[in-house]
């Protein structure tokens, strides 16, 4: 029987309730109620990059639980489905409104590959630490290797461009590819079978008799892909109909 960890759902409320402060900011900018540089910027850009490492790191997290606790390949398939239809969704969606520059590889893409990643990696132990460290590192080096060799330049083009290797960010609203984020994922990996094997009280069983705020953002936490699917079409309704009534 699997058993919630409270403290891994907080970590992931968190993720959410900062992306959402993230998003009723980019909105603004989008209808023109604010001017700000979300794309070039680096106190927009660096908020994202620590959000979706949050996201991405929990996820690690939450792959080394499952694993710990016997999660079945059917059971993991079964959440994958609905990761990979949530981000057919975002595309979908995205296609109405940036018509110009639509999600194809944004987070939920990017997660739905890394978790089968994850997974079939998740017998690797200590060397995690060192892949994600290689991950990371490769997505900083790959400008310099294309300038040295200008036959790796087709890392830039559609299609390649999700493993990460490129010299320039494709046009999209969000772009998360396998590199440097399934670093990312693989410590959150390492990091859950180390604290499962030494610290696994920091994760905590779920409280029910506690707080009324906690057990909200518990609860948050693990309906996340619901209310990140449903939270940017409610934020920008609002908005706009904030302008039409103002």
């Amino acid at each position: 029987m699997t058993q919630r960890l409270d403290r891994i759902d907080l970590l992931r409320a968190a993720a959410m309730l900062w992306m959402t402060a993230f998003h009723f900011c980019f909105d603004l900018n989008f209808f023109g109620l604010v001017r700000e540089d979300f794309y070039r910027d680096p106190f927009w850009t660096w908020q994202r990059t620590a959000i979706v490492s949050l996201f991405l790191f929990t996820a690690g997290l939450s792959q080394a639980v499952a694993v710990h606790q016997g999660q079945t390949w059917a059971r993991f398939w079964k959440r994958w489905l609905q990761v990979a239809a949530a981000a057919l969704l975002v595309t979908a969606g995205s296609l109405l409104v940036f018509p110009k520059s639509f999600i194809y590889f944004g987070v939920l893409h990017g997660i739905a590959v890394m978790l089968v990643v994850a997974r079939l990696s998740a017998g690797w132990g200590a060397w995690l630490w060192l892949l994600g460290a290689l991950a990371i590192g490769l997505k900083f080096a790959a400008p310099s290797a294309i300038l040295a060799w200008p036959a790796l330049e087709v890392f830039n083009t559609p299609g390649l461009n999700v493993l990460g290797l490129i010299s320039r960010k494709p046009v999209t609203e969000d772009y998360v590819p396998l590199l440097p984020w399934l670093g990312v994922m693989w410590w959150g990996v390492a990091a859950g079978q180390w604290v499962l094997q030494h610290r696994s009280h920091w994760l905590g069983a779920v409280d029910t008799a506690g707080t009324g705020v906690r057990r909200g953002l518990v609860t948050l936490g693990r309906w996340s892909l619901c209310y990140y699917l449903v939270h940017q079409p409610v934020l920008m309704g609002l908005i706009w109909l904030g302008t039409r009534l103002a």
